[in-house]
C-alpha cells in the first residue's frame, strides 16, 4: 500500500512540473508584434520562436502571468526572456509592449 501511495505522489509531482514547464507557449501562443525602436513581429510556438525568419527552439515556463522563454540552442542559447501578459492580447518584455496580431 505504502509503495502505491508513493508511486502516486511521484507521478503527480511529475505531472505539476510537467504542466508548468516544457514546450508549450501558453498564453504566448501565436503571432505577436512589437513596434517602437525594435520593430518586429514573434511567432510562439510548439518548442520554439521565430523572428526576422529566424527559428530558435526555446523551452517554456508559466508562472503566474509571466512566461518565461528559455533558449536552448544557438546564440543565445541559455539566455531566458520574461514575458509579462498584461491583457488578452498584450505582453510586456524588456524591449517593449507586444500585440497579439494572430
Amino acid at each position: 500500500m505504502l509503495k502505491k501511495i508513493n508511486f502516486l505522489l511521484i507521478s503527480l509531482s511529475l505531472l505539476i512540473l510537467t504542466a508548468c514547464s516544457g514546450n508549450d507557449p501558453g498564453p504566448l501562443t501565436g503571432t505577436w508584434r512589437m513596434g517602437g525602436l525594435i520593430a518586429m513581429t514573434v511567432q510562439f510556438r510548439t518548442g520554439e520562436t521565430e523572428t526576422m525568419g529566424v527559428i530558435e527552439r526555446v523551452s517554456y515556463e508559466v508562472k503566474g502571468n509571466d512566461v518565461l522563454v528559455t533558449y536552448t540552442d544557438g546564440i543565445a542559447k541559455g539566455m531566458t526572456m520574461r514575458y509579462t501578459i498584461t491583457g488578452k492580447d498584450t505582453a510586456q518584455t524588456q524591449l517593449g509592449t507586444l500585440r497579439r496580431i494572430q
